[in-house]
This record gives structure tokens, C-alpha cells and sequence, in this order.
């Protein structure tokens, strides 16, 4: 609206922008905008193409979600953002990223989960000696502590 009212007391393009702290071309398509429409064309729209469930769609996929993704052939009890991501596709036809999965749960009050218990196969003394064995072996030796100097290229310099 800013843009607007600089429009009407005929500010330059180049100063609205500088100001507004914006690209001179959006201003220009702004400026436009103003000229067919006046204020109401430069309101601010909702995304174009933006599929959002309903609350009723939500708890449907809750319930859906309760039922496990072995129910939609998946091997393991682990949902993840990708595989919720099908399952609204499937269920409701719509398209979500993975990312906007993540902002719908969130928005939702879920949050992600890790399992409680470790695994059954788990070998705690093999995974011990591995540690004390191996490791060493792999992690890179660390620096000597030893008096030095701060400069690379003048290595006796204090």
C-alpha cells in the first residue's frame, strides 16, 4: 500500500524502489498494477496453487496415519515425510513437497519422533570393542600440543 500512495503523490519508479528496498522492475509491474486497478490491485493475494486439507481432511489423515504405514505396504512402522507425502496423494489427490508435509504436521501440533527402544540386534560389547579397537585406528590423529607461532609463513615469529 506504501507503493500506492507513492504512486499517487508521483514519485519516481527508481525512488519508490530505493525505498521500498525492492527490485525497480516489481515496482514497474506494481506501478502498472495501480494504473488499471488502483489500491485494490495491489493487495496481496494467496498463492496461486497452495493445497491445503481441511480440518476434516486432517483428521482423516490422522486416522489414516494411526493405521501405519505397513496398512500402505511399507516394510517397517517408520513414517517419514516422503512416505505421508504419498499417502495424502493417494487418499485426498493432492500434491504436497516434502517440505510443505513438514509445515502441515507442524501446524497440526506434530513433531517428529525418534523410536524409544533400540534395536533387537543391537551387540553392545561388539559395538564397546569396536570403539576402542577401531576407532583410533579411523579418527584422525588430532594436533601435538606444542609452542608455535600464529603465522604460518614465519613459523619462528612470536
Amino acid at each position: 500500500m506504501k507503493a500506492g500512495e507513492r504512486f499517487a503523490a508521483g514519485d519516481d519508479t527508481a525512488v519508490v524502489a530505493k525505498e521500498l528496498r525492492v527490485h525497480v522492475r516489481s515496482v514497474q509491474r506494481w506501478r502498472v498494477a495501480w494504473a488499471k486497478g488502483g489500491l485494490a490491485a495491489l493487495a496481496s493475494k494467496d498463492p496461486p496453487s497452495h493445497p491445503q486439507l481441511s480440518a476434516e481432511q486432517f483428521v482423516v489423515l490422522e486416522a489414516e496415519l494411526e493405521r501405519g504405514p505397513v496398512a500402505y505396504g511399507w516394510p517397517d512402522q517408520t513414517w517419514t515425510l516422503s512416505r505421508i507425502k504419498t499417502v495424502i496423494g493417494r487418499r485426498f489427490h493432492k500434491s504436497y513437497t516434502v517440505q510443505g508435509v513438514y509445515y502441515l504436521l507442524v501446524r497440526n501440533g506434530w513433531s517428529h519422533q525418534v523410536p524409544a527402544r533400540r534395536a533387537v540386534e543391537r551387540d553392545e560389547a561388539g559395538i564397546a570393542g569396536w570403539v576402542k579397537d577401531t576407532w583410533p585406528h579411523v579418527e584422525a590423529p588430532g594436533r601435538r600440543w606444542e609452542p608455535g607461532s600464529c603465522s604460518r609463513t614465519r613459523p619462528d615469529s612470536p
